[in-house]
């Protein structure tokens, strides 16, 4: 068996790599981290804590993802889908319960590679993900209105209703400067590329505005009238831990939603370059990141899409790529933080209303309300939940929702397959005794469907003297299947109705030695194939 941490550093990275690709990915980092200078300080000031602590994580957490990951290329940071999240866990628990919740999650991520579910996080519904994504995005732009329009509004309220409710209550407030710059990070943002791609535009747009305001002295809230000073050093600090069970859901929110876009993120990279990840060794080193970022005062952090995207376009094929652009950043910080104070709040606010409408996914939102019922109900719940109660309810109840509609959709396979098998019975053994019926289990024998194939088995075995179950297309059989079989084997045989079965599988077969249904038909009743238990129930019936 493969062994579950194997960073794929130490995979790539052979002795002929300073001549063909260091320099590749010496380019491509060093463009990443320009990349994540705005967004890194956008992120945090949005989540609601200093622009250093977004630093902070892009540097600490991304050389580790980069580091120990199981992606060639994937860029760690922080991301925009951890700013509702981050928001909440202060406004409820504090700083320090911010980061006692992001190590919980770390070690949740840990314990999820180690058990090797890095390949169920990405049976996640495609629906759910879309239903959150779009409203952790319509949530991210209403929370910039204020700074955008620079409203004149103490405390914004956490509720979405309640905070729309405050912006138009205040609209007599709105300060016509930072609209124009709002406007002006936008539009640079948006169309810089088609000048060039090399130099993202969310960076031209913080450096031009950022100057502008300085210069021009227009006044409008900045960095440090908002915030003070920004720190160009780092300092590690220790929470005072009570009651860690508060802590468990936003901790088992921060990992699911983590684990989804950090793998999400590893999908897509690995189709840009032909190139598959280690899922489990992906979690891991994410889990890693998340444990040690927050004592060094960073937030929640993952695998960032737009970012591990710009790092392949620049030529990045290494993970070496992924930690230059972390050292880029840190040079950025003990360099040059002490301007990043002058950033105008109305600039971030512009670059984040252009990350909300990216993460939108509005075409695929509007795509799937065509979809089944089942998946417009996902979506919309989850969208819905995620916008006015919280992203972990959202995320809770549409991982239920989504069990349930699998389950549905196995049983209601299971029906639709009831009675096809006995015209072709007919066909090819013409000579079944009527008092022998017969029927077949098709897909897993578990509690989504057990009860139906239950009522038919006995409905079947009733009106004969021999009743064989066909198993060979049961994978498996949970506990709910096995004692609803034990049960109705049992029915049957008070109504002297004998049970033979058929074609189990080896696996199956040990479920049902375990549960002890040898015993109760008779393990001379249990046969290989068809043909063998048509020939036991014959001799049966004498």
């Amino acid at each position: 068996m493969e062994r579950v941490f194997k960073p794929k550093l130490f995979s790539v990275i052979g002795k002929d790599y300073f001549k063909t690709q260091f320099t590749k990915d010496l380019f491509s980092g060093i463009i990443v981290g320009i990349v994540a200078l705005p967004l890194a300080i956008a992120f945090a000031v949005a989540s609601g804590v200093s622009p250093d602590k977004g630093l902070v994580t892009a540097v600490v957490a991304g050389f580790i993802i980069s580091f120990l990951g199981g992606s060639r290329v994937q860029i760690g940071g922080p991301t925009g889908a951890f700013i509702v999240i981050v928001y909440g866990i202060i406004e409820q628990y504090g700083v320090d319960g911010l980061i006692i919740a992001t190590v919980l999650a770390g070690l949740i991520l840990i314990g999820f590679g180690l058990l090797r579910l890095g390949t169920l996080l990405k049976f996640i519904p495609y629906p759910l993900v879309v239903g959150f994504t779009s409203g952790i995005a319509l949530v991210i732009f209403s929370t910039q209105i204020k700074d955008a329009l620079g409203l004149n509004i103490d405390k914004v309220p956490s509720a979405f209703i309640a905070k729309w409710s405050v912006y138009f209550s205040s609209l007599d407030t709105i300060n016509p400067a930072a609209v124009i710059i709002t406007l002006a990070t936008i539009l640079i943002s948006v169309y810089f590329k088609r000048i060039t791609t090399k130099i993202p535009g969310s960076f031209v747009a913080i450096i031009l505005v950022t100057v502008v305001v300085a210069v021009l002295k227009i006044p409008v809230t900045t960095i440090e009238s908002f915030f003070g000073e920004i720190p160009s050093n780092f300092s590690v600090s220790v929470p005072h831990i009570d009651q860690i069970g508060f802590y468990i859901a936003p901790a088992l929110t921060i990992a699911l939603l983590g684990g989804i876009e950090s793998l999400l993120s590893a999908v897509v990279a690995d189709g840009m370059i032909g190139g598959n990840h280690r899922s489990n060794t992906e979690l891991i080193a994410q889990g890693i990141a998340n444990v040690v970022t927050p004592f060094f005062g960073g937030i929640p952090a993952t695998g960032a899409i737009a970012r591990t995207a710009t790092n392949v376009k620049n030529g990045g094929r290494t993970p070496v790529a992924g930690m230059i652009h972390a050292l880029t950043l840190l040079l950025i910080m003990l360099f040059f933080g002490k301007w990043a104070k002058l950033i105008p709040m109305s600039c971030l606010a512009g670059i984040l209303i252009v990350v909300s409408y990216n993460m939108s996914e509005w075409r695929n939102f509007v795509s799937i309300l065509k979809a089944p019922f089942f998946d417009r109900a996902i979506l919309l719940t989850t969208f819905l939940l995620t916008v006015l109660v919280d992203l972990t309810v959202a995320i809770e109840v549409g991982v239920v929702m989504a069990s349930f509609l699998f389950m549905k959709r196995m049983s209601d396979a299971a029906q639709k397959v009831e009675f096809e098998v006995d015209s072709d019975l007919v066909e090819q053994y013409p000579d079944i005794p009527k008092e022998i019926s017969i029927y077949e289990i098709s897909g897993p024998f578990f509690f989504a469907s057990a009860k139906e194939y239950s009522a038919v088995i006995k409905q079947l075995g009733l009106r004969s003297k021999v009743m064989i179950i066909r198993m060979r297309h049961v994978p498996f059989i949970d506990s709910t299947g096995l004692n609803n079989l034990k049960d109705t084997i049992k029915t049957l045989q008070n109504f002297n109705v004998k049970v033979v079965l058929s074609g189990v599988r080896k696996e199956v077969y040990a479920d049902l030695e375990r549960c002890g249904v040898d015993k109760l038909i008779g393990k001379e009743n249990i046969l290989p194939s068809f043909d063998l238990a048509l020939d036991r129930a014959k001799g049966l019936i004498g």
